[in-house]
């Protein structure tokens, strides 16, 4: 390997973020489905991380909230008692309960008790709520770690067709949507189902069994009706979800090809082509908002009928002299007490299943198998010289269209080895199999011996550095880019391999240096500059071996001439596999294997392939043409501008005379 000074480690470790464990935590096999059979299959699966296990500090914020809620709806449930003993004391009916200290026998301070009491109540919530903040977000964070991972060990052929600004709206919703669930469930699931029957039983208790059937009644046909609703709801929402992502799919992808829509003058057409996704998404949405008052409409209705009929009942019971005033408040406080939690139970339900709805495209993504996977004994790989060896390869991405066939080479170690051939033949191809992309088909793949089929993905890809032929940064600073390299890496390190890639005078030349913004996908770079910051990132990560694809194929005559230096500065004494297209870059490889649909048509140096007067050397003359066409036109130019800045300068000279 070249003595650069910029060493990384020999065997790369996997890297963690902030406060992350590293074993990875999976959901496979745990679809989530909408469907009304699936809902508490869907909350089971989540539980793990509502009651996460390894952190006590959380559950027993779990705990303490939960008792929280119970302390809280006891006080619901006790309120409107001093509603009724003070609405007695007032009228001068009934007694006041023995067990009240006498203080609080006046009617005045039953009315202070009974204030006192809902504040009690909301403060109890608030506090709950409080508590379980951090065990909520702590869900979503777990969740939202274990997607971003996935997708991170999803396969290229995955991301080849995903439609990025979909996929990241259907993880924003099912993010909110977990959100939701747990908060929900925990919180307002059970709690709510005992605040009912602590309610339904002292109404028994307070009244009669034909109150308590009559209620029972409408809980049953509110129940269903909310269910049934719901169950509709769904598709509906499931339309909406789907205008939306096509929406959003079709602003990201045009404004990612800001410049292409100006080129060609269509932002007249992008923009009917989102109007059209929105229409669809208005028309879902106002679906979805009519849904709702209707099944709100329903429910007050159900509510009204059930809470009429008992009222009538109390309000007969007072004229008849059974009851007092303070019981007919009584009842009603009792009612509208449990229609809260008999709503709730409905938005519960409501809330959950459109969580459910939101989320299933999620973990549909979660149910994809990443196609490359490491073997059960998979270990890490050990790069000694660093030699490369192709044995008889095959690979297609379909069966019936071949791409590789029994291509045969080796790469020594500290040597370099072009591919070229023309387009289609293959040769990236190459690559993205030793980076193990994809698995080959037929043959191997070996590093010093070693199948990379049985190495740990992590171990192959930190040794094998790449500089591709399009580069496209992060949306960050100069420095960040380059220090992706080797994330360890210090800012004397960063400016070292800046200045080996050539760029650093550029770079210290911009207002803020190497803090420099670089725009979105480094689009306030030139290529060429984009290149360098490849090549430094690529010298400061030191791997033993490197795969140059195209590097500078993007790139005019003259700027391919300056990387190009830069490029030999990598390569030198490592093991280099070079991809090219332009046969001007390849001229000193050890070995040029030429490729054509997919099989070897030739091998050998420079030399010795432009003597077989075969395939290479016709590419050859081709492009040896093209580029003397190119010098000549360069060169005429030139010219052009000087004559031009001679009559210039002899317009310059001449001087109208005047009278």
């Amino acid at each position: 390997m070249a003595d650069t000074g910029l060493t990384a480690p020999k065997t790369p470790k996997r890297r963690f973020g902030p406060d992350q464990a590293a074993p990875r935590q999976t959901l496979s096999g745990k679809t989530v489905d909408a469907g009304e059979k699936s809902v508490w299959q869907a909350v089971a699966h989540l539980w793990p991380y509502m009651w996460p296990a390894g952190r006590p500090d959380l559950k027993a914020r779990v705990l303490w909230a939960f008792l929280v809620l119970v302390l809280a709806k006891m006080i619901t449930v006790m309120v409107p008692y001093f509603y009724k003993w003070a609405t007695d004391a007032l009228t001068g009916e009934g007694t006041t309960p023995a067990l009240l200290p006498a203080f609080l026998a006046a009617p005045v301070m039953l009315v202070v008790a009974y204030n006192v009491g809902r504040i009690m109540m909301v403060g109890f919530n608030q506090i709950r709520d409080a508590v379980f903040a951090s065990v909520g977000q702590h869900a979503v964070r777990q969740l939202s770690s274990i997607v971003f991972r996935h997708m991170h060990e999803l396969s290229l052929r995955f991301h080849l067709q995903r439609r990025t600004g979909g996929l990241s709206r259907v993880i924003e919703r099912g993010v909110k949507g977990i959100e939701s669930i747990v908060r929900f469930t925990i919180l307002n699931g059970g709690p709510t189902i005992l605040e009912f029957a602590f309610t339904a039983a002292i109404i028994w208790y307070q009244f009669d069994f034909y109150y308590v059937l009559i209620i029972a009644v409408m809980i049953w046909a509110y129940v269903v009706f909310s269910v049934k609703a719901s169950d509709w709801r769904i598709g509906i929402r499931r339309d909406m979800n789907t205008s939306d992502t096509d929406a959003n799919s079709k602003a990201i992808d045009s404004l990612l090809n800001f410049e292409t829509v100006k080129y060609f003058g269509n932002e007249d057409w992008e923009a009917g082509r989102f109007d059209s996704s929105m229409a669809g998404y208005e028309k879902a949405a106002t679906r979805v908002w009519t849904s709702l008052a209707w099944l709100n409409f329903g429910q007050a209705i159900i509510l009204g009928i059930g809470m009429g009929t008992c009222m009538v009942m109390s309000g007969l019971a007072v004229s008849r002299g059974e009851q007092t005033i303070g019981d007919f408040v009584l009842i009603n406080s009792l009612l509208i007490q449990l229609s809260i939690p008999l709503n709730f139970i409905g938005f519960l339900y409501r809330e959950i299943r459109q969580g459910l709805t939101d989320i299933e495209a999620m973990f549909d993504l979660l149910d994809v198998t990443p196609e490359i996977v490491d073997r059960t004994n998979a270990h890490e790989l050990s790069v000694g010289e660093g030699e490369i060896v192709f044995d008889h390869v095959d690979f297609h991405y379909d069966p019936d269209r071949p791409i590789l066939k029994d291509v045969s080479f080796k790469v020594p170690a500290g040597r370099t080895v072009a591919i070229v051939g023309p387009s289609g033949a293959g040769k990236s191809t190459i690559s993205r199999l030793l980076f193990r992309f994809y698995d080959v088909t037929g043959g191997r793949i070996v590093i010093d011996g070693q199948d990379i089929r049985d190495v740990a993905q992590n171990s192959l890809r930190g040794a094998i550095g790449m500089v591709p032929q399009d580069t496209v940064l992060f949306n960050d600073t100069i420095r960040y880019n380059i220090r992706y390299g080797r994330t360890g890496a210090s800012d004397e390190e960063i400016e070292k391999a800046a200045e080996m890639a050539q760029i650093a005078g550029f770079i210290r030349e911009l207002p803020k240096g190497f803090d420099t913004e670089v725009g979105e996908r480094g689009l306030k770079l030139s290529g060429g500059e984009k290149q360098r910051v490849a090549i430094a990132r690529t010298l400061l990560k030191a791997p033993p071996i490197l795969i140059l694809d195209e590097a500078t194929s993007a790139l005019d005559t003259h700027t391919e001439r300056e990387i190009q230096s830069s490029l030999d500065i990598v390569s030198k004494n490592r093991t280099t596999l070079v991809i090219a297209h332009r046969l001007s870059t390849v001229v000193g490889a050890d070995e040029i294997i030429v490729l054509k649909e997919g099989a070897i048509a030739e091998r050998g140096t420079h030399a010795a392939l432009l003597e077989a007067r075969g395939l290479y050397a016709e590419m050859w003359d081709r492009q040896r043409q093209a580029a003397q066409a190119e010098e000549r036109l360069r060169q005429a130019r030139e010219e052009e501008d000087e004559l031009g800045a001679i009559e210039r300068r002899r317009l310059d000279e001449y001087t109208v005379p005047t009278a």
